[in-house]
């Protein structure tokens, strides 16, 4: 261990808060402030503080781990773990061709890491088959902000400008629970004298400090943007001059607005008239606004569409582009963002590049010193890759994912996983997918390995190694070198991060997100780097032009001749122009139609689903950490009184929460912050009252995002003999 602290980021959310790692005096790692990291200004949720709990040999994997002939996981060494990993995907190869073998990964995965996996999947398997859990975070989000502004970063700008703007929409996001610390920049909005709407169907502790908080029904925010748009429209506020210099497509996405008049957006919303003009207004009236999604709108089988809406409510308004004015995903996970930018996604190749471009192929192809056509095609997404598990995909590696827990139709999904001839899962932990697993591999976590993440402002950041890792515990990195050899590929998949990065400079460079200007050095100097950054031209000694290439971000890098000048980054997009052909934005017309599965006798009552602020995604890791088990040791319903009256239950009797899909229990937690035709669930924990086994798998055709959001239940009280009554 080393003797000092060394400057590093929280393992968890995509704000990827600043942290110094120092040894304690009884062995152990604490967290001590980082004052000096820009996003976080030293502050830490509870997660972040009690992360080096997961160092510990306690609660983590140590030796890999094989399925004996009494069906039981036992310890065994590198050798035989690899040795049988790579012989069973050489044999399912070779019996049922590359696309029976599948890849998953996950958006915890450094920069690094998800290149490697990506590259792993098409260069050594062949196989199309490969998807991450970052396809049910923000995929909706990322598929409208291609199409209207041609690049999909997360935020176009930093979070410091969201105190300096003057009304923040805050649609489906509770950052007082699921990102604690960047709470005070909404803080501070408010006490610049700015306002701040927040659209939830429960009253959040976010909710709970805005100026204006609107509950409408779930699975109708399509229905509130167009709503409000129209109310832009008939009252005069559309800014015409900007719609005409900056856009493109206004007239039909106008007429589509004008068919959502508000007392039929009230109908189906069940937000007011007089809430809906008062949100225009205090919207339309700064000179500056924004609007920020989250898992809300976008975990629907409509998210495009409705993160599409609320994008043409910032057009119209001319609130897109303009300095501390704009449209901007929450991104979750860690590195969600930088997890779907470099190759584990489906469709997807390094750089943001898509894996259906010729030019891109040929790009990467020659980085990785291949022949571009023998790069497999786009494969299928998250759930339909889970689904096939067992018939189409034979055997599957997947790192960095619980989706026994965290996957929509959980129960299927384990079904899926049952079925699979051959199952490998590289992880920190024995999580419960990973319990299901024929080779379990134990990795390196955070503060055990440099790497690269990507946090939700588009800043690159540097992860520093820390602590050495326990005995009998390697890197992802590693691993992939070790099947890689295996299987035939013994070159192009170095095991330090560092040159793998540098690898993922080369086959980024060009590519919407261009991260070549981009090394270690600079990311230790300047306390990360927005990307794009492309590389400083050597011949002419200048940076090139990001404002009016195809990037559009409006920064235009500068040079003297003779001698290369690195680009600065690019903190915000869209100033000069739009990622498009032409530099508009694009309006894409909508139009409001129901849920994949709307309530009705049988299922009269909506679920939501969430996360509460002690837990993070499946639990896979806060559930092994004893102070925030105290805080948050179990799943619950949140139930309006009225509903919890014609139940007869009262606060902490068990109910039963039943879907198409399956049964969940869980203790009633009654509450008026939540809608009477609506209960919530959080999603962290498996068993009796894990929350997907009820959610939809119904996807969104865009983004092929799961209906997570959304659902049609019925709610039962649990008797002590274990019968259920139900409600009307």
């Amino acid at each position: 261990m080393q003797n000092t602290a060394t400057p590093t980021h929280c393992p968890y959310c995509a704000l990827q808060c600043g942290m110094n790692l120092a040894p304690a005096a009884d062995g152990t790692v604490e967290v001590t402030e980082r004052a000096d990291f820009p996003v976080n200004r030293g502050a830490l949720c509870g997660k972040g503080r009690t992360a080096p709990a997961l160092l510990s040999s306690r609660v983590r994997l140590t030796s890999p781990l094989v399925r004996s002939g009494d069906g039981t996981l036992v310890p065994a060494s590198w050798e035989e773990a690899l040795g049988r990993i790579a012989g069973n995907l050489a044999r399912t190869r070779a019996e049922h061709g590359a696309d029976a073998l599948g890849v998953f990964g996950g958006g915890g995965l450094t920069n690094e890491k998800a290149y490697t996996l990506g590259k792993f999947a098409r260069v050594v398997l062949g196989t199309s088959q490969i998807d991450y859990n970052g396809r049910f975070c923000m995929s909706s989000a990322a598929a409208a902000g291609v199409k209207a502004f041609g690049l999909d970063r997360g935020l176009p700008f930093p979070l410091e400008d969201i105190p300096r703007t003057g009304c923040v929409i805050l649609v489906g996001s509770n950052p007082a629970e699921t990102m604690p610390p960047s709470l005070r920049y909404f803080t501070e909005l408010r006490e610049n004298g700015g306002t701040l709407i927040v659209v939830d169907p429960r009253r959040t502790k976010t909710a709970e400090q805005a100026d204006l908080h609107l509950a409408p029904r779930p699975g109708t925010d399509l229905a509130l943007a167009l709503g409000m748009l129209h109310l832009v429209v008939a009252e005069g506020r559309v800014d015409e001059e900007y719609v005409e210099e900056r856009t493109a497509g206004w007239e039909d996405a106008r007429a589509a607005a004008m068919a959502h008049w508000p007392e039929y957006v009230e109908r189906i919303t069940g937000v007011s008239v007089p809430d809906l003009r008062e949100a225009v207004r205090l919207f339309c009236a700064p000179e500056a606004a924004m609007v920020l999604t989250a898992r809300g709108p976008e975990q629907q089988a409509k998210g495009t569409d409705t993160v599409g809406a609320w994008i043409n409510l910032c057009l119209a308004t001319g609130r897109a582009g303009r300095p501390r004015s704009g449209y901007g995903c929450l991104t979750g996970q860690g590195n969600g963002q930088g997890g779907r930018e470099h190759g584990q996604k489906a469709d997807q190749l390094p750089g943001y590049r898509k894996l259906t471009d010729p030019a891109a192929r040929r790009h990467v192809a020659e980085v990785w010193g291949v022949d571009p056509d023998s790069l497999p095609g786009p494969g299928r997404s998250a759930y339909e890759l889970l689904d096939a598990l067992g018939t189409d995909i034979r055997s599957l590696l997947l790192m960095g994912s619980n989706p026994v827990v965290s996957a929509p139709r959980a129960a299927h999904v384990e079904e899926r996983l049952r079925s699979l001839d051959f199952l490998a899962v590289c992880d920190v932990v024995l999580s419960e997918t990973a319990a299901l697993a024929d080779v379990v591999l134990p990795v390196t976590q955070w503060a055990e390995e440099t790497g690269t993440t990507t946090s939700l402002e588009g800043r690159v950041l540097l992860r520093r190694r820390a602590v050495s890792p326990p005995d009998g515990v390697r890197s992802d990195l590693e691993v992939l070198h070790e099947l890689a050899d295996r299987l035939g590929v013994e070159k192009g998949f170095p095991t330090e991060p560092e040159e793998v990065f540098e690898e993922l400079r080369r086959a980024s460079a060009g590519g919407p997100a261009d991260y070549s200007g981009i090394d270690y050095r600079r990311l230790a100097e300047e306390n990360g780097v927005f990307w794009p950054c492309p590389a400083p031209n050597d011949t002419d000694g200048t940076t090139g032009t990001t404002g009016t290439g195809t990037t559009g971000t409006g920064t235009t890098g500068t040079g003297t001749t003779g001698a290369a000048v690195r680009h600065p980054g690019t903190p915000r997009l869209f100033l000069d122009r739009f990622a498009t052909d032409d530099g508009r934005a694009r309006f894409v017309p909508v139009s409001h139609r129901p849920s994949a599965e709307e309530p009705d006798d049988e299922y009269p009552v909506l679920l939501t689903t969430g996360r509460v602020v002690a837990q993070y995604q499946s639990g896979a890791q806060t559930r092994r950490v004893d102070e925030l088990n105290a805080a948050a040791p179990g799943p619950f319903v949140e139930v309006h009184p009225r509903l919890a009256a014609r139940l007869g239950a009262a606060e902490g009797d068990p109910v039963a929460v039943v879907s198409r899909r399956g049964r969940a229990v869980a203790p009633a937690r009654i509450t008026t912050g939540i809608r009477p035709d609506t209960v919530f669930m959080p999603f962290h924990w498996p068993g009796e009252g894990r929350a997907n086994t009820l959610t939809n798998p119904a996807l969104d055709p865009t983004s092929r995002m799961p209906e997570f959001k959304v659902c049609a239940v019925r709610v039962e009280a649990v008797t002590e003999a274990g019968t259920t009554t139900g409600t009307p």
